[in-house]
């Protein structure tokens, strides 16, 4: 796996621009954040070299000036919304957050709530937050926001809202998921900023589109293909076009709210400090892809990747047709098939040999490695363990996980807590894995090379369990499933 992305260089050089957008702005600087600030996968499968955590990095960088607004809808509170990588519902994601930030020593200033008129969920989590001693503000809902600009930018919109007292040079504006409000936190901050006479300014973190890659760069390519649910369309920047004759990547929401947006900042500070939406962004990736052809690359799998997701997802009745029809126009357009992804004639041809569901898994060095389901292991449990094998140099035919383990298991799984299936599933066999591991030297072995899976790439020839899934991501491993389930039963526990 070839690294194309300079994660030193990028860290170095988003701080440094981002401290020169708060001079801009004479010291105070709200920072939409846009995208995820913990755990930024996606970006680390496109841009092979970018870590996770790189957003967090960026920010310790810059710790003792900047502190964390955390965002949450009064709407998303009352609806129960959830985010659906982490299944749990945005006020709780919001504590999340502000441990998260904690934990790593980064400021919380507080929580606002927007979109408030008199929801009981959203009183009532703020009656939460204050007993745990945590700040809380309210931002009202505006009628006509955000078209009737002279209510807007006005003592009766913008100056309703409760001002949120900060003391950093940087304001981080973040949120559990998109449409919290972020951006009208920000303008509603620079509102109350310039009736008091003070500076401040206003910008955007988004590190997807690349605003300096060309408008069909794969890795611009993969973000329509990961938002492809959303409907959201990269596009040239014709504000930008106009402003300065150069091309710049955006996408569609940005450019159509982008009017709107800068009338609001005129009409605050007297005059917008940006000609297009580009200018507002402070995104540094472009300027640190170190081999192209590998971001290229590695793009390219993620359209399959989530070629593959939107097809399950439509197979379990959780999404339409659109996202898959869109992901299959970016593949045509790519001349990318299925069959491109490594794994997948691997597992495919193992499952016909077999007659039963497969797993494989293509390492990082290349090389790939299949598991068959057998009345121990389910596929991906024995593939995980043959690639473990592989990668710890110990002979196929040794026996890592001993019966006189997996059997108590099995027994606890049917006879005690009610399963049909007693086959160990990949947390469980990881779990007999490290048993056997105490007193077995070839387990021992295997149970160190588990770092080596990261960055591998797995198939599976049958929808796995959401758990599955999950296990597989914390081990840095990408995952993907053919649309069919193991059997016809109607009811599939996640």
């Amino acid at each position: 796996m070839k690294i194309g992305f300079d994660n030193a260089k990028y860290v170095k050089l988003q701080s440094e621009h981002i401290r020169d957008r708060i001079a801009q702005f004479g010291g105070k600087l709200y920072l939409e954040f846009g995208g995820k600030l913990f755990d930024d996968y996606h970006a680390s499968r496109v841009l092979p070299g970018f870590e996770p955590d790189s957003k967090i990095k960026m920010l310790m960088e810059m710790k003792d000036e900047a502190e964390v607004i955390v965002v949450i809808s009064a709407d998303d509170i009352e609806r129960n919304k959830q985010r659906g990588d982490l299944g749990i519902t945005y006020d709780l994601d919001t504590l999340r957050l502000i441990d998260a930030f904690r934990s790593i020593g980064l400021s919380v200033g507080g929580v606002c709530i927007t979109h408030c008129r008199g929801q009981e969920a959203s009183i009532s989590f703020q009656k939460r937050l204050e007993a745990l001693d945590i700040k809380v503000y309210r931002l009202y809902y505006i009628p006509d926001y955000p078209s009737n600009l002279p209510l807007i930018v006005s003592s009766e919109g913008f100056g309703k809202n409760d001002f949120i007292e900060t003391t950093k040079p940087l304001v981080v504006v973040t949120a559990p998921g998109p449409g919290s409000g972020k951006m009208a936190v920000c303008l509603s901050q620079l509102y109350h900023h310039h009736e008091r006479g003070e500076k401040a300014g206003y910008s955007k973190f988004e590190t997807f589109p690349v605003w300096n890659l060309p408008l069909k760069h794969p890795v611009n390519q993969a973000y329509e293909a990961a938002t492809a649910d959303l409907n959201d369309v990269n596009l040239i920047d014709p504000w930008h076009l106009g402003a300065y004759g150069l091309q710049a990547v955006n996408y569609n929401r940005d450019v159509e709210t982008f009017p709107v947006l800068q009338a609001m900042l005129s009409r605050i500070l007297g005059e917008s400090p940006y000609k297009s939406p580009t200018d507002m962004g402070v995104n540094m990736v472009g300027y640190c892809l170190s081999d192209d052809e590998a971001c290229r690359k590695a793009s390219r799998q993620e359209v399959i990747r989530r070629w593959f997701t939107a097809n399950c997802e439509l197979r379990k009745g959780m999404a339409d047709e659109r996202p898959l029809r869109k992901l299959e126009l970016l593949m045509n357009e790519r001349e990318i098939t299925a069959e491109d992804r490594p794994p997948v004639i691997p597992a495919r041809t193992k499952a016909q040999q077999t007659g039963a569901p497969a797993v494989a898994i293509t390492l990082p060095d290349g090389r790939t490695v299949t598991g068959k389901t057998s009345s121990l292991l389910g596929a991906l449990s024995a593939c995980l363990l043959n690639a473990l094998k592989t990668l710890a140099g110990i002979d196929d035919d040794v026996m890592l996980l001993s019966p006189d383990v997996i059997r108590p298991v099995q027994e606890l799984k049917t006879e005690q807590l009610g399963n049909t299936n007693p086959r160990l599933h990949v947390d469980e066999a990881l779990i007999v894995l490290s048993v056997c591991a105490v007193n077995d030297p070839p387990a021992a072995k295997a149970m160190a090379a588990l770092s080596q899976l990261r960055g591998s790439e797995a198939h599976s020839t049958v929808i796995l369990s959401a758990n599955d899934g999950k296990i597989l991501g914390k081990l840095g491993m990408n995952l993907s499933c053919d649309a069919a389930y193991e059997s016809h039963r109607l009811y599939h526990p996640n």
